[in-house]
């Protein structure tokens, strides 16, 4: 386990595009203290998710090819679904590995209100964990007790491949799940409410109750590729799914560019309320949302434009962040990054009302250090998007960051995957290993 301290002072003049914010700050020191870890076998191992758990620790769900070194109950080289449990100080308390003997990755983890789990990603297995399969993939999600013991498990899907990123717990104890669906494949299956045939792959919204049985399937988008990346509940019981999209028919009336962050809000009952398109002319894609204090929601994702709701790019690609209101109205828009390519996959709200956000960056300007072709990247924002400090861990190898959390003891986790065994990669025991970020 390597240990690295750093002075990081951060210069907010190039980091915001709101005039009035750059000329409030000069710059900001933080010293903190950072650990990298990295946990897999000789294969492919990588982190997607991290959640804070009720005993102040946390757990880390991903997806492993190996049955050596740190994983021990798998034989086979398919990908499973792996979820790790943590204490508060960062000891492994237990793994489990869940999925069949063809590809199974898992996208998002959440806590229940049990105390359990709940997986969510694709499953291409039809055997072992896994009772059905209806094509070449399908939505799965596991709900866990909270020693990762399987309560059940619910696959969805047609004969194309459908492929699950994201969910949660509703207020009505209820669980949302999204992901894309191959419509052409499913011939315009999937929609429960109206026989509307788009094509490629689309939104697809599932409702269940609290055993996993379906109460509503929708799906929205045009006529091209369109994917989310995260859902929320708002605080009248409807969802607002942020996703990304290139199409500019059917269900999307205000495409920026190729493609764009796309917005909308569905009904308790799965019916469209609003859906709002914002970027620029270039590829712009959303990865993360979450609530803010005063009810409104943030947005990050990158950038590559620099015109219509894109006011500032520092270069290939930025970290990209907006404010909407619940009626998906834009309130302010933010870009952090330097000449190359930066990109944030994850935002989370801290105790004080700002936000941790996860990624990576290759950027070697502008304050940025990277030591490798990529490195992973935390940084965190206040209330308005300011940037109030950054940490940049990485190899001379790839190293990416996926989501981040700020524990009750105010420790930031962040998750991912690393290539590297140098610099502050300590060790490499496969092609990729998991990779576990603690910041104090």
């Amino acid at each position: 386990m390597k240990k690295l301290c750093y002075l990081a002072t951060l210069f907010l003049l190039f980091q915001c595009s709101d005039p009035e914010i750059r000329e409030g700050f000069s710059s900001i020191t933080v010293t903190q203290e950072v650990t990298a870890k990295t946990f897999g076998g000789s294969k492919n191992d990588v982190y997607q998710s991290v959640v804070t758990t009720l005993d102040g620790g946390y757990a880390v769900l991903g997806y492993t090819q190996s049955n050596d070194f740190d994983i021990s109950d798998k034989t086979n080289e398919s990908f499973d679904f792996l979820l790790m449990k943590f204490s508060s100080d960062h000891v492994l308390l237990w793994s489990k590995t869940y999925g069949g003997s063809d590809d199974d990755r898992a996208a998002d983890l959440i806590a229940t209100k049990d105390g359990g789990f709940a997986l969510f990603g694709f499953s291409k297995s039809s055997d072992f964990d896994v009772a059905n399969n209806a094509g070449a993939q399908d939505f799965w999600m596991i709900k866990t007790t909270f020693d990762g013991t399987i309560s059940w498990q619910k696959t969805f899907g047609f004969s194309g491949a459908d492929t699950g990123n994201s969910l949660i717990q509703t207020a009505d104890d209820c669980f949302l799940i999204t992901g894309v669906l191959d419509v052409t494949a499913s011939n315009g299956q999937g929609n429960s409410k109206t026989t509307e045939k788009h094509a490629g792959g689309d939104v697809w919204v599932i409702k269940l109750n609290n055993n996993g049985e379906l109460v509503w399937s929708r799906y929205f988008g045009g006529s091209f590729t369109d994917t989310p990346f995260g859902v929320i509940e708002t605080i009248d019981n409807n969802y607002i799914i942020a996703a990304s999209s290139d199409s500019e028919d059917f269900n999307i009336s205000n495409n920026k560019g190729t493609y764009d962050f796309w917005l909308f809000k569905v009904s308790s009952d799965g019916d469209l309320l609003w859906e709002q398109s914002f970027g620029g002319s270039e590829i712009d894609e959303p990865r993360g949302i979450t609530t803010t204090d005063d009810g409104d929601f943030v947005v990050v994702g990158d950038t590559r434009s620099a015109d219509k709701d894109v006011s500032t790019n520092n270069g290939g690609a930025d970290l990209w962040m907006i404010k909407i209101t619940t009626e998906g109205n834009l309130l302010w828009e933010k870009t952090l990054g330097g000449s190359s390519f930066d990109a944030a996959r994850s935002i989370s709200k801290t105790q004080d009302g700002g936000f941790v956000i996860s990624g990576n960056s290759r950027s070697l300007d502008q304050g940025f250090i990277n030591k490798g072709q990529n490195d992973g990247w935390v940084l965190k924002v206040d209330n308005n998007g300011s940037l109030l400090w950054q940490q940049f861990i990485g190899g001379t190898e790839n190293e990416l960051l996926f989501d981040a959390v700020e524990l009750a003891n105010q420790d930031i986790v962040a998750v991912g995957e690393s290539s590297s065994s140098d610099g502050d990669i300590s060790e490499n025991k496969g092609f990729s290993d998991g990779l576990i970020i603690n910041i104090k």
